[in-house]
């Protein structure tokens, strides 16, 4: 039996009332006192709206438990049991001890109990094994916290959870710690609504919203200036008279509902033209009134402009689906298109002529290096011009990039046809391009795939595109390649062996290229920090991806030697940044498994910043989990690290070897919570719970939360509600090259301020 390692002076204090009492440990008590049914009822009629909160989190709480036995139950401000849910087993066995609902749990009758203890103290018990008095209660584990109203500190209640005590875990209680937080203020909320029903809401004249009260009958008893001047809407009129071509004729079918229906609204977005014919894009607010008898006695309603918010935000989702530079459709734009065709076309059954073709230019970083990054994309927004004159309404092409490009064609049905077009593209390129008088002669490379035959989902689709094109670009370039079951794997071109003879000397020929993505702090709307992200440009073989060639470096053993050059590439980097004028960014780098591995860790991380004179303040590694499995060793690395001043992160977290017991001796700052948990919070409940329990478990900890991966702007305001520190994802940024990121680090900081100010933080 798990004993507790430590007593509580409040246990301690109660187990000797139970001793002055002259309670028997060894005996089974049961609750003296019992509600009748016709009382218990009563009660739970009186509890009904705190019961039903408190149920709705009881099970959310069983949801994220799920396969643990527990059994949660909930008291009123006495100690009467009202409500008990979770493990039959649990309850049989309770149940057997004479502890049902209607049930009163007093120090006097049960000894030490959660219950009695969670309602007299002011913060969260637990029991665990012999912390109770009768021996009994020895095999479990309790946990229990008070709710209350909490703007007077009415105590309401308990909410407890038991479970067997080989299964204690103090996460129970930070959980039922949160959860008890979202009770009070589900409570609280409520009992302020039903305040705010009432007819007082008296309207200020010069309120800047815009604000119309009613009737029962549909008169309109109040409106301010806003609304008289903007939509010619005047006391003593009817709403429920007005004419379905005055502006205000979504207002008026939306006040009909409320006062027919006696229906709500909140937020609705509303584009309504004034009477001097200007748009105005509005959010209304609209819901019944009643008095103190619960009588009906009209409307409410409100208006709040928000069109200089919506015309910012239209701008800036046109940005998120355009390159900014060539104003063509980026990737995200290529993702959605395509993932919409396919799904419709799974949906309806019926089949689709869909054809990529991945285009390259070949040997632009020569252009760029020889006459720079100006002229280079001047030339990039040329060709752009060029390519979507060239298509018309017959497909459309889009950026993906640099200097990649892909045309998306719906309906070219022939193979001959496909083949015209590609050679047509390629042609284009024949003509020369003139930037400040000089003329420049450019080829592309194009790789062609085929729906369906050539994937059927749209990652595949374009995978295949462009390792169609990397087959081009090895015939020799200036051409373009149909893709063949021989190029499902890029390892069929550039097999493993000729890869790992190329990353020998890839290192020692400045092949490897750090690039950095930002990290954005939510509280104060900036970047805070980068993660360094390793590159290989290879002559032979491009931009190859890090999923191909890392697992390569790592089979070799090159991983650390690469590792400790991209470490001093970092702070060598910082350091330049800093001459630059650059604000102090925190730079994240992983450690490989072997580094960490290594006994020289501490002391080859140590030398680089005594030789860079990096601030280790400002440098974070981040390793995974499943490093730290091998206990002993990772608190000591830890250790010395941390003594070195550097942060420690967490990375993936959630995904692999996790033990909460030992996370808490790890001298670690920060959890990073991996993309594949992120990219689905707004579908996926399961996930929703799991990064909201990291959070919520990591501010407990007084560790900092980075969450990966974000890409839409549901998932940054789902994140911000539960204020996680920091994000970093495509939704902000790319991961940018240092000449990228010089260019464009104030704007993507102004960029990422409206971003961040456009979820419910701003």
């Amino acid at each position: 039996m798990i004993q507790p390692t430590d007593e509580q002076d409040y246990i301690t204090q109660s187990k000797r009332k139970c001793v002055e009492a002259g309670m028997d440990p060894n005996e089974i008590r049961k609750p003296k006192r019992s509600m009748s049914e016709q009382e218990l009822l009563e009660k739970r009629n009186t509890y009904s709206e705190i019961l039903s909160v408190v149920d709705f989190f009881s099970k959310k709480i069983l949801n994220s438990l799920s396969g643990t036995p527990v059994l949660i139950v909930i008291s009123d401000a006495n100690g009467y049991l009202l409500h008990m849910v979770g493990d039959e087993t649990i309850k049989n066995t309770i149940q057997q001890l004479g502890i049902e609902v209607g049930a009163q749990f007093t120090q006097e009758d049960m000894g030490t109990n959660v219950i009695s203890l969670s309602l007299q103290q002011s913060h969260p018990v637990q029991l665990v094994g012999s912390n109770h008095y009768h021996k009994v209660l020895h095999d479990t584990a309790c946990y229990g916290v008070a709710f209350h109203y909490t703007d007077n500190n009415d105590l309401l209640g308990s909410i407890c959870i038991m479970t067997a005590t080989e299964l204690h875990n103090p996460f129970f209680l930070t959980m039922l710690s949160t959860v008890v937080d979202s009770i009070e203020r589900e409570l609280l909320l409520r009992k302020q609504n039903r305040k705010l029903n009432m007819l007082n809401q008296i309207m200020v004249n010069k309120n800047r919203n815009g604000i119309i009260i009613t009737n029962a009958d549909g008169i309109i008893t109040s409106v301010n200036d806003f609304v008289v001047n903007a939509f010619g809407i005047l006391k003593d009129a009817n709403i429920m008279d007005r004419s379905l071509q005055n502006p205000e004729c979504l207002i008026s079918n939306h006040m009909k509902q409320v006062i027919q229906n006696k229906s709500c609204f909140d937020n609705v977005q509303m584009i309504l033209i004034t009477v001097d014919h200007q748009k105005v894009v509005c959010l209304f607010d609209a819901q019944p009134i009643y008095d103190e008898t619960s009588s009906f006695i009209g409307a409410y309603s409100q208006l709040r402009d928000i069109t200089e918010r919506y015309l910012n935000e239209e701008r800036h989702n046109y940005l998120a689906y355009h390159d900014e530079l060539t104003s063509l459709p980026n990737r995200r734009s290529l993702h959605e298109t395509l993932n919409n065709l396919i799904s419709s076309s799974l949906t309806s059954g019926e089949n689709i002529d869909l054809v990529l073709m991945f285009l390259d230019l070949d040997h632009f970083k020569t252009i760029n290096d020889a006459f720079g990054h100006s002229n280079g994309d001047i030339l990039l927004k040329q060709v752009s011009a060029r390519l979507a004159q060239f298509l018309g309404d017959t497909g459309k092409v889009f950026r993906m990039g640099g200097d990649e490009f892909i045309f998306l064609f719906h309906g070219l049905s022939e193979r001959t046809e496909v083949i015209q077009t590609g050679k047509k593209i390629n042609d284009l390129f024949n003509t020369p391009f003139t930037i400040n008088g000089s003329k420049f002669h450019v080829t592309s490379s194009i790789g062609i795939a085929i729906y369906p035959n050539d994937g059927t989902d749209a990652e595949t689709f374009m995978v295949y595109a462009d390792n169609a094109m990397y087959k081009s670009k090895s015939l020799g370039r200036n051409n373009y390649t149909l893709f063949d079951s021989n190029m499902k794997s890029p390892s069929n071109e550039k097999n493993k062996l000729s890869l790992e003879l190329a990353l020998r000397e890839a290192l020692e020929n400045k092949e490897f290229m750090v690039y950095y993505q930002p990290q954005v702090d939510l509280i104060h709307k900036n970047i805070i920090g980068l993660e360094a992200l390793l590159r290989w440009n290879s002559p032979e073989y491009g931009i190859v991806a890090p999923d191909t060639f890392i697992p390569i470096l790592e089979e070799n053993g090159l991983i650390s030697q690469v590792g400790e050059w991209v470490l001093s590439e970092v702070c060598v980097q910082r350091k330049r940044w800093i001459e630059m004028g650059f604000p102090k960014l925190r730079v994240a780098i992983n450690l490989s498994s072997q580094q960490f591995l290594k006994d020289n860790l501490v002391e080859v991380i140590s030398k680089t910043l005594m030789e860079t004179g990096m601030d280790p303040n400002y440098l974070e590694l981040e390793i995974t989990e499943t490093m730290t499995m091998d206990v002993e060793r990772a608190i000591n690395v830890l250790g010395q690290l941390n003594a070195l001043g550097v942060r420690i992160s967490i990375d993936d977290f959630g995904t692999g070897y996790s033990s909460l017991n030992y996370l808490k001796k790890f001298p670690i700052h920060t959890l990073k919570i991996d993309k594949s948990f992120v990219r689905d919070i707004m579908l996926d409940q399961n996930d929703l719970n799991i990064v909201s329990t990291i959070i919520s478990m990591a501010h407990n900890l007084n560790l900092d939360v980075v969450a990966e991966g974000v890409e839409t702007k549901d998932q940054l305001m789902f994140l911000q509600t539960k204020k996680c520190d920091v994000v970093q994802g495509y939704y902000f940024s790319k991961p940018l090259s240092v000449d990228e990121f010089e260019k464009s680090f104030y704007q993507l900081n102004d960029e990422i301020e409206i971003k961040s100010s456009n979820g419910i933080g701003g």
